[in-house]
């Protein structure tokens, strides 16, 4: 079976997909490719071609990666396909849109029509995933596991014994998750500065390097926690958020300049701004919730 598909029936729950599962699977594919071709027209525009542009342009084409992973997401109908493509888009726009802003002048108009092409495709992408009715009602499924049972062994969607997510809860998660590389990207831009011949940097940037390693675990264990309706770790994910944006530009503004903090700094503070919107809007929602559920313990049996 190939990756763009028609109506077909899917093997696992016979759902049959509607027709915008297969426009927005084009749609994806799309903007996979203008990711590319952009990327390579900012290099080619580009009056300096040094490591920190090899850097950040190698970033920004891993977003190819990303889009075809949300292609097999919106394919099986998995829930968490909306929050990955929300930060994806934004985050790739971003990443894009960075390249195309030179040390001095104005940028090739080339590039410009490039990322305004891509934000289009973009803002596209996450209007379907958020506006349309029959993807909202296909968007359900979770992943398949391995299960063991009486009847042997069998790869199956298995629903997880946590409580249902809220998806602000996902999409927290998965803009939280960006928080390692988004760190570790502009780290590794300022190896290019010890190349350079300053060495007095080694120690900031493995200093800067480690935080990046330890930011990933740390989110991975808020979210843990996140995700099984502890309250406590949405204000640990919220002063992980803060920490992580404080120190990185700091580090942006000491090894990189305004150039670095610019470039580098404003994808994660998006990044941040949008796990803390998300956190508070879940935080609303379950402040809302008793009130609409039904008293004398009806509420059990809704959803």
């Amino acid at each position: 079976m190939g990756i763009i598909d028609g109506m077909t029936t899917a093997a696992a729950t016979g759902v049959r997909r509607p027709s915008v599962v297969r426009a927005l699977t084009w749609l994806l594919a799309a903007t996979a490719a203008a990711t590319v071709a952009v990327d390579a027209l900012n290099w080619w525009y580009a009056p300096e071609r040094g490591f920190g542009l090899a850097v950040r342009s190698g970033w920004a084409l891993l977003r190819t990666v990303g889009f075809l992973i949300l292609i097999r997401h919106v394919r099986r109908g998995r829930a968490g396909a909306r929050p990955l493509g929300l930060i994806l888009a934004v985050t790739t726009v971003l990443a894009v849109g960075r390249l195309i802003v030179p040390r001095a002048g104005v940028p090739a108009l080339p590039g410009v029509l490039g990322v305004a092409v891509l934000a289009v495709l973009c803002g596209v992408v996450v209007w379907l995933l958020y506006r349309s009715p029959p993807l909202q009602e296909y968007l359900v499924r979770h992943p398949s596991r391995l299960v063991v049972g009486r009847r042997g062994i069998s790869w199956r969607e298995v629903a997880p014994r946590r409580p249902p997510v809220a998806g602000w809860l996902l999409t927290a998660r998965v803009a939280a998750f960006t928080y390692g590389p988004l760190t570790l990207v502009p780290c590794l831009v300022a190896i290019g500065t010890i190349l350079d011949g300053r060495l007095l940097a080694v120690p900031t940037v493995v200093l800067w390097f480690g935080i990046g390693i330890g930011v990933s675990y740390a989110v991975l264990f808020s979210t843990f926690f996140l995700l099984r309706g502890k309250t406590w770790a949405g204000g640990l994910l919220a002063l992980i958020s803060v920490l992580v944006v404080g120190v990185d530009l700091a580090f942006c503004w000491l090894l990189l300049g305004v150039d670095g903090l610019l470039r580098d700094g404003v994808p994660l503070v998006v990044a941040a701004a949008l796990t803390l919107y998300a956190l508070r809007r879940a935080s609303r929602a379950a402040r809302e919730e008793p009130r609409d559920q039904v008293p004398a313990g009806a509420a059990a049996t809704a959803g």
